[in-house]
C-alpha cells in the first residue's frame, strides 16, 4: 500500500519539477529547496532525477543526509550558525551563505578536521531589507584582495550568492541582480581571476526567471516544486 501512495505522490510532484526544469536555462544549475519538507518529498524528487537539494537548517540537512542516497549533493542555503558547522562539514557539497569572515574561518577549521575542501559562496547583501545577510560591496572587495586561498586552504570560493528584495517591483529586482552580476564580473576579471570562480547563485521561485536573464548560473527553487513551505 505504501508503494501505491508513494507512486501516486511521484505522479503529483513530477509535473511541477518537470515544469521548473523546462524553465531552467542551459548552463544553469537547479537547487531544489527542500527545507521543512519530509523525506518522502525528497525521495519523490530524487526518483524524478533531481540530485541537488538545498536546506536552510544544518541539523535538518544532516538528518536527511543520514538516510537518503549518498549521491545527493547537499547545499546549505540558509544563515549559517558557527556552532553547528561541525554537523555538516563531513558531507556538505556547497555552502551558500558565507556572510562573515568568522564563518569562513569556522568552516575552514571544520573542513580541515575532515580532510576536505568545501565549496562555498560569498553572500552579498543586495536587498533593501535589513533582515537579509551578507557582505556589502566594499567589504567584499576587501575580502577578495586578502589572499583567500592562503587564509582558507580548506575552502574553495566558487562565487557569489545574493537574495533580491521581496517585492512586486520587477525593475528593482532586476537592478539588484544586474548589480550583483556586474560585481561578479569585476571580481573575476580583476581581483579573483581563478578558474573555479564560476558560480553566481541568485534567483528563487518568484524571481529565478529574471535572475537567469541577468546572468545567474544557479537558482534555488522550492515552492514551485514542492508547494508552499510547511
Amino acid at each position: 500500500m505504501r508503494g501505491f501512495f508513494f507512486n501516486l505522490r511521484i505522479c503529483l510532484l513530477l509535473p511541477n519539477l518537470k515544469e521548473v526544469q523546462k524553465q531552467i536555462n542551459r548552463g544553469v544549475e537547479l537547487v531544489a529547496v527542500s527545507k521543512t519538507k519530509p523525506l518522502e518529498a525528497l525521495e519523490e524528487a530524487y526518483a524524478a532525477g533531481q540530485r541537488v537539494f538545498g536546506e536552510n537548517r544544518i541539523q535538518e540537512m544532516a538528518e536527511k543526509w543520514e538516510v537518503l542516497p549518498k549521491d545527493i549533493e547537499w547545499h546549505m542555503i540558509g544563515h549559517v550558525q558557527d556552532n553547528k558547522i561541525k554537523y555538516m562539514a563531513g558531507f556538505v557539497s556547497m555552502v551558500h551563505g558565507m556572510d562573515k569572515e568568522k564563518r569562513l574561518k569556522s568552516l575552514n577549521k571544520e573542513a580541515a578536521k575532515h580532510n576536505r575542501t568545501i565549496d562555498c559562496l560569498i553572500q552579498i547583501h543586495i536587498a533593501q531589507e535589513e533582515s537579509k545577510f551578507g557582505f556589502d560591496y566594499h567589504e567584499a572587495r576587501q575580502l577578495f584582495t586578502s589572499d583567500l586561498e592562503q587564509r582558507f586552504p580548506n575552502l574553495r570560493v566558487r562565487g557569489l550568492m545574493g537574495m533580491a528584495t521581496f517585492t512586486q517591483n520587477k525593475d528593482q529586482v532586476r537592478a539588484e541582480f544586474k548589480g550583483l552580476k556586474n560585481f561578479f564580473d569585476e571580481l573575476k576579471s580583476q581581483k579573483y581571476p581563478v578558474e573555479h570562480f564560476d558560480t553566481l547563485s541568485m534567483g528563487m521561485s518568484g524571481d529565478f526567471k529574471i535572475a537567469q536573464e541577468e546572468g545567474s548560473t544557479m537558482v534555488r527553487v522550492g515552492s514551485s516544486i514542492f508547494g508552499a513551505r510547511a
